[in-house]
């Protein structure tokens, strides 16, 4: 597997990968995170993709099987300044990731795009739904420590928010 920045022409893959990921979570017990929205919007991912800050996973054949947002810097998830029931690991530049989703074809494609982020910047922060159990069993598996619940801005709903170091 590689990891590229996406392109516009990658916009169709990309939506085909989240409408999975939104049936893969709603079978999963997760039906909320990004369903009733049809989450990512697709203007969404064409601002990320113009801010080189959207990127997608390719298999050993060329094929994209995921995509996710990943930035690094300082204090740059506005969701971030305040968590609840916690606190971050460490002060300083951080990654982040967003909006990562595989199309099932592979197994290890989440692992492979969530390490890939931390090996650019050794400091990484996630969040999730407290509903996606996938998504928190990677994270405990890959060694992010859980740090507390932060709210999205848009909605003001909860997440459960890990680090690692």
């Amino acid at each position: 597997m590689k990891i590229r920045h996406s392109t516009e022409k990658d916009i169709p893959r990309m939506m085909e990968i989240f409408a999975y990921a939104r049936r893969f979570m709603a079978e999963h017990g997760n039906p909320t995170q990004w369903g009733p929205s049809k989450w990512p919007p697709e203007e969404m991912i064409r601002e990320d993709i113009r801010k080189e800050k959207s990127y997608v996973c390719e298999n050993d054949e060329g094929r994209i099987i995921g995509t996710f947002f990943f930035d690094y810097g300082e204090a740059i998830e506005p969701t971030y300044a305040t968590i609840d029931g916690g606190a971050w690991i460490a002060k300083g530049p951080y990654g982040v990731v967003h909006r990562i989703a595989g199309d099932g074809s592979e197994k290890g494609i989440g692992a492979f795009c969530i390490n890939w982020a931390f090996e650019q910047c050794r400091h990484l922060r996630v969040d999730t739904h407290e509903d996606n159990i996938v998504m928190r069993n990677l994270l405990t598996k890959l060694g992010f420590e859980y740090c507390g619940i932060i709210y999205v801005l848009k909605d003001n709903s909860p997440r459960m928010a890990f680090e690692k170091i």
